[in-house]
């Protein structure tokens, strides 16, 4: 159960650290909202990804 929380906390870093990213390299509002859509759903991309290039 422990283990759990850590991996949580990392996560949340990560959403932290995407959202700081891509609203800095917002342009307008629009561009901005698009960035807090994308900052919640890279990690599944990612997994996606690598998925994807396993054998």
């Amino acid at each position: 159960m422990r283990g759990d929380a850590s991996l949580s906390g990392l996560y949340g870093l990560g959403v932290i650290g995407a959202l700081v990213y891509f609203i800095q390299q917002s342009q307008g509002f629009w561009s901005g909202f698009l960035g807090v859509l994308k900052a919640f759903i890279w990690p599944a991309i990612l997994i996606y990804r690598l998925f994807l290039a396993l054998p």
